[in-house]
């Protein structure tokens, strides 16, 4: 008996720790490890000082949350670039479930979503169907994709 839930490639999670609720993230099962947009991270001798999003994201509150436990890790992007990166363990919510899960800290300021979900979170819980989605996750996604194009546009005039 299979007992995976069907997710689509974009869905709605929520951050309980971070008081993240429904923050849209992109699904990819070709992540090995899921990762989470900060603006800020620093080494201190108490831990990883980490701040989550960034400005312009309704998710951005500025304040930092210190992590005693982390570890650094070598993520190869899409492209093959190989890109050092500390990591975390945060609870997520995705579909009803609650997984503790590591998710790599990255600028994600440049991506239609601000968090991307890997296969660390998807093995043996989920199956994704790409054609699933919902009318609010096209819209966020179009929203995000013009915001960026703005931005672009704006960088090549100058």
């Amino acid at each position: 008996m299979n007992d995976k839930q069907i997710i689509g490639k974009a869905e709605e999670i929520s951050l309980p720790e971070l008081q993240a609720e429904t923050v849209c993230a992109r699904v990819d099962t070709g992540a090995k490890t899921s990762a989470i947009w900060v603006s800020k991270v620093k080494e201190t001798s108490e831990g990883l000082e980490v701040t989550f999003f960034g400005p312009g994201s309704p998710f951005y509150t500025g304040k930092s949350v210190l992590f005693g436990t982390y570890s650094e890790t070598v993520v190869a992007s899409s492209n093959g670039a190989m890109e050092r990166r500390y990591k975390v363990r945060l609870l997520i919510e995705i579909s009803g479930r609650r997984i503790r899960a590591g998710f790599t800290l990255a600028d994600r300021s440049a991506q239609v979503y601000p968090i991307l979900v890997g296969r660390n979170v998807l093995r043996g819980k989920f199956l994704v169907d790409v054609s699933l989605g919902s009318e609010a996750m096209r819209d966020h996604e179009k929203q995000r994709s013009n915001i960026l194009k703005g931005g672009l546009k704006k960088e090549i005039e100058k």
